[in-house]
């Protein structure tokens, strides 16, 4: 009797258009595509141009993998040219726009979906996209969500919103224990995601109802995680699971990642200009001893007014270390600029701090042995580039599930420090708040991070473990290659059942 060939997965995958979304499923197109499985990634052309040189040498390895781009509908979505993903709005109220836009997206999705060869057999979406339920219906594929968090970070949120725990202190600054967990964690209603927090905007508050009922009929979720890192939260997440199995498969950035990716990934700069930032950082990083320097970066997507950023180059200043200090340009950049002249702060750190101007390889910065330290904004993708590279955090969480990251990473796996910070800043309202974290703070912290002594150093010996463990999970045969091959029997079940 011939036996016949087994037929290959398809996987489409469907990325939300923000960076901490989009370079994790990217990783996870490619881990797939390394595993025998054809991908098909439909995004649109400028989130395109951040990683296509990258699929461009795997496709050149003989991958099964490509992108599809689609048409983004500036005109019926009221967004400027140029504004594809959350990170290059021109400010955080088009955000619905975004959202719209990214709504319309669906029938050009669709009549892709079904051109495909050979047919897709899976789709895997970012779970804020709540339009590919019906996709996966329409087409009886099953559908397995990519959640951008920790299980930590989806468990305090689910079990906040089972049990309503913040509605039931009397004000935002009191402290209450998020039920169920496994170890004891106190929140704020203040420091809360925009699900629950008061000073959310409308708009978001719907969207995440409609994120949690999209979960509803998910063959499951992928999560750039791995066990031995979230431990008893990958099995409470189990547990709870809305949206069927999950399979942590991360850190998914350490299968993928040779020095080229690294500077490349994340970039829309052509490849010149990459490699003369490269260049330009590489050679003042070598100028340190190991361990020794700074690195801060707020995130691509935040909006510091230019007074607290400030207060972080002063702090940075104060702490009398070396670092490295990449600044978002977008936002209100001019007055910032102003300030650093009129201050003459750069030219009174000399080559102690080089600022870095807009984008740059994360990656490759966070790998060279001269980091001593990461002021991050706690976002769950920096989380995990840290722990890979067995650098202790200085934690400043903005908004989001930042606060929930932040009590993971200095409280259960015991390898940062809080910088202070006490409320959610939602996108928008900064200027509300003003100043929240000052100077002093931000040294202090620094100064107890890169500590030599016995704190300090079993801060830092947890850390190398973990980046240990992050590295022997990805493995063959480790925990989250195993996860992969059993995503991939789960699917090829379903297609036979």
């Amino acid at each position: 009797m011939t036996t016949q060939p087994q037929k290959k997965l398809h996987f489409v995958m469907i990325p939300f258009a923000s960076q901490g979304h989009l370079i994790p499923m990217i990783d996870i197109a490619r881990l797939l595509a390394q595993r025998n499985a054809i991908v098909t990634i439909f995004t649109t052309p400028l989130n395109a141009v951040r990683f296509k040189s990258i699929i461009d040498r795997d496709i050149q390895s003989r991958l099964s993998i490509r992108i599809l781009e689609l048409q983004f509908p500036y005109a019926e979505s009221g967004l400027p040219e140029g504004s594809e993903s959350l990170d290059t709005l021109p400010s955080p109220s088009y955000r619905e726009n975004l959202m719209y836009a990214l709504s319309l997206l669906q029938q050009q999705v669709e009549q892709h979906f079904q051109e495909l060869k050979p047919n897709p057999t899976c789709i895997i979406s970012d779970k804020n996209l709540v339009w590919t339920p019906e996709i996966a219906r329409k087409f009886r594929v099953p559908r397995i969500l990519f959640n951008g968090y920790g299980c930590f970070a989806d468990l305090c949120a689910h079990y906040i919103h089972v049990s309503k725990i913040h509605e039931s202190v009397e004000s935002d600054s009191e402290p209450f224990v998020v039920p169920e967990l496994p170890d004891r964690v106190e929140l704020m209603r203040a420091q809360l995601s925009s699900a629950f927090n008061p000073e959310s905007d409308p708009y978001l508050k719907a969207l995440r109802v409609r994120i949690r009922e999209a979960e509803e009929g998910a063959f499951g979720v992928v999560v750039n995680s791995f066990d031995d890192l979230e431990g008893e939260y990958v099995k409470e997440e189990n547990k709870t699971a809305r949206g069927g199995k999950v399979w942590c498969v991360g850190p998914v950035s350490l299968r993928n990642e040779d020095e080229l990716d690294k500077a490349e990934k994340g970039t829309n700069k052509n490849k010149a200009s990459n490699d003369e930032e490269k260049d330009r950082i590489l050679s003042w990083l070598d100028l340190w001893t190991q361990g020794s320097v700074v690195y801060a970066f707020l995130g691509s997507m935040n909006c510091v007014t230019p007074p607290q950023l400030a207060e972080l180059g002063l702090g940075l200043e104060a702490s009398k270390r070396p670092f490295v200090w990449v600044i978002r340009g977008a936002y209100r950049r001019e007055e910032f600029e102003n300030w650093l002249k009129e201050d003459g702060f750069e030219e009174r750190i000399g080559k102690r701090g080089l600022l870095i101007r807009g984008w740059a390889p994360q990656v490759l910065i966070i790998s060279h042995v001269a980091i001593g330290a990461f002021l991050t904004h706690c976002g769950w993708n920096s989380a995990l580039e840290r722990v890979c590279a067995s650098v202790p955090m200085v934690m400043w969480p903005l908004f989001g599930e930042q606060f929930y990251n932040e009590k993971f990473i200095v409280q259960v796996s015991k390898i940062g420090v809080r910088v202070g910070a006490e409320v959610v800043v939602p996108p928008g309202k900064e200027e509300k708040f003003g100043v929240l974290v000052k100077r002093d703070q931000i040294r202090e912290a620094i100064e107890k991070v890169m500590d030599e002594g016995r704190e300090g150093e079993e801060r830092r010996v947890r850390a190398k473990k973990l980046a240990k463990a992050a590295k022997e999970a990805v493995e063959e045969g480790g925990s989250s290659y195993l996860n992969i091959t059993s995503m991939l029997e789960d699917v090829m079940q379903y297609m036979h059942a």
